[in-house]
């Protein structure tokens, strides 16, 4: 349907819809120079917007979470079935780090694809909580048409709602993402279409997460 030209990173960026100054580290957190290693891998995926074997995920050198969808597409208008104007996806992932310390996700960046005919609308919700536990529930963004360019979702998790893993235990993370269009009053001969899959150069869900040391 469609490939984008790449963008450089700083075009991106100043097409955030949010940007939320850094939040203080949580007491008790490691030091921002004391980068902690840690392996992650996908433990399940569900949803029509992940297919299996379309989900993966890294633990990047710079201490970033990196995940990437190789086929999450919502669309509505020209020939898009009503069930194509809604995708979801919810992965659970391992992630193995020292016994010492545990960690929460502070922020996230989500780079989209959005091509949005005039009077129609896209939305993005996105959450996550530790298995077992509840979360803060799922935080929306919507951008309007017209549109046909990136669509940069940037958020910073308020310093008092983080959610740490339980020290001393294996609960697996679990991310929850919806893509949504409406073609609203838009010309209904035309499609539009918001996407989060992951081209050769891009794009890929980033989170930072937030360390501290656990009781000794």
């Amino acid at each position: 349907m469609r490939r984008r030209n790449s963008v450089s990173v700083l075009a991106a960026v100043a097409l955030a819809v949010t940007a939320v100054p850094v939040a203080p580290a949580a007491a008790g957190s490691r030091d921002a120079h004391d980068p902690i290693k840690f392996k992650v891998e996908v433990a399940t995926v569900n949803g029509a917007g992940c297919p299996v074997g379309t989900v993966w995920a890294d633990a990047r050198d710079d201490g970033k979470l990196s995940v990437n969808y190789g086929d999450y597409l919502a669309q509505a208008g020209g020939s898009s079935r009503p069930v194509d104007a809604r995708k979801n996806c919810q992965v659970s992932l391992q992630l193995t780090a020292p016994q010492d310390v545990t960690y929460a996700i502070s922020s996230s960046y989500h780079p989209i694809w959005a091509t949005l005919e005039s009077g129609a609308n896209a939305t993005l919700k996105f959450g996550h909580y530790f298995q077992g536990l509840p979360g803060n529930g799922m935080v929306a963004q919507t951008l309007n048409g017209p549109h046909d360019d990136d669509w940069i979702v940037s958020y910073q998790e308020p310093a008092d709602k983080l959610l740490f893993q339980p020290c001393g235990e294996q609960r697996k993370l679990v991310l929850t993402t919806e893509l949504r269009v409406d073609k609203g009053t838009s010309d209904p001969s035309k499609t539009s279409f918001v996407s989060m899959d992951s081209l050769s150069d891009g794009p890929r869900i980033l989170y930072e997460l937030t360390w501290k040391n656990c009781p000794r």
